[in-house]
This record gives C-alpha cells, structure tokens and sequence, in this order.
C-alpha cells in the first residue's frame, strides 16, 4: 500500500466522523485547510501538513467527545510519529507543533483567543493553555515555528460547514484534492 493509499484509506474510514464540536467532518476540516494553504501558495511540504495536521485524530481511534471527559488525545503527537515515518520533519514538525502554535498566538495576541470556537478554547485549556513568556520564546527559536503558526491559522478557519469538498473527495478520492496537493504528496512521499 503507498503513502497515498494510506491516506485515503484512513479519510474513508474515519474523515466522515464529526470534528470535535464544530461544524465540519474531520475530512472537510483537513480538505478546507489545505485549500487555504494552496490559496496562500505554501510550499509543498506545508501542504501536506495542512491536509495531515489532524492526522492523530484519525489514528488514535479515541471518540469525538474525549474533550468533554478531561482528556487531550494528543492528536499532534500521534500525527507527528505517522508522519515522519512517511515524509521527514518538514512535514512531520509543522503538525507536532500545531497545538503549540495555538498556545504560542493566545500569548503573543491577546484578541486572538477571542476568535477561537467554543471547541478549541475548551481543548486549549486541556493542552496547558496559553504559553507563558518563556515557552514563548522557546516556542520562536524552533526551526519549524514559522510554518507551524501559518498551519495554526489555517486550521482556526478551516471549519465552514456546506462546502462540499468531503462530497467531492469520496466521490473522486484524490482526484478531488487540489492539484497542488497531490503534486505535494507525490513529490514528498518518496523524500524520507
């Protein structure tokens, strides 16, 4: 089976569940953020982590309210261990640190947790909640802060309902990814 297969495989089984309180599947979620990141002409390595930054989610077979029980999934660590087996730290670190890059921004811009969803705000407060200065600035020296805080606003707006693109996609499978992304994935997946 090829990373590719994989990943469709893993979006037909598990992307139709709900996305944890919003009001998008977990496929429409990771469709709609990798169109914004095509939309802001990411390279080809934050592509696929825009389509695969919530990757753990799928993985970790634990269930769409584990929120509502106290419990963080740690969905970015999940995700992180899969990816770089398949495609190295560029793709791989963006994901891990997405949650981070969360925490980062609620520190660093005070309106930016007023934007945050219900859902999101709740598994901050699960994920350690905003960063103190320290972790802050520990947070800026990674190489991969960057990309992991471009991938983080990605996300934020990625949860419009009645888009579509999860129709198209399990109709059409990766016919239905913006080309750019499956440019990405091909290109990427033989660079491990």
């Amino acid at each position: 089976m090829t990373v590719i297969d994989e990943i469709l495989d893993l979006f037909q089984r598990r992307g139709s569940e709900a996305y944890f309180g919003e009001g998008v599947s977990i496929l429409e979620h990771s469709l709609q953020t990798a169109r914004l990141a095509e939309d802001a002409h990411a390279e080809p390595h934050l592509l696929v982590a825009a389509l695969l930054h919530d990757v753990g989610h799928l993985l970790h077979n634990m269930p769409e309210d584990i929120a509502e029980h106290g419990i963080d999934g740690r969905h970015e660590m999940v995700g992180e261990a899969w990816l770089r087996s398949r495609f190295g730290p560029d793709v791989s670190e963006p994901v891990k640190l997405h949650v981070d890059a969360k925490r980062y921004l609620c520190f660093v811009e005070p309106a930016y947790a007023a934007q945050l969803s219900q859902s999101s705000m709740h598994s901050l407060s699960l994920q350690g909640g905003p960063f103190t200065p320290d972790q802050a600035r520990d947070f800026e020296q990674h190489p991969h802060f960057q990309d992991a805080v471009a991938l983080r606003r990605w996300d934020d707006e990625a949860k419009l309902p009645h888009l579509a693109l999860a129709e198209k996609f399990l109709a059409g499978g990766a016919n239905a990814l913006p080309l750019s992304v499956t440019s990405a994935l091909a290109s990427l997946k033989g660079s491990t």
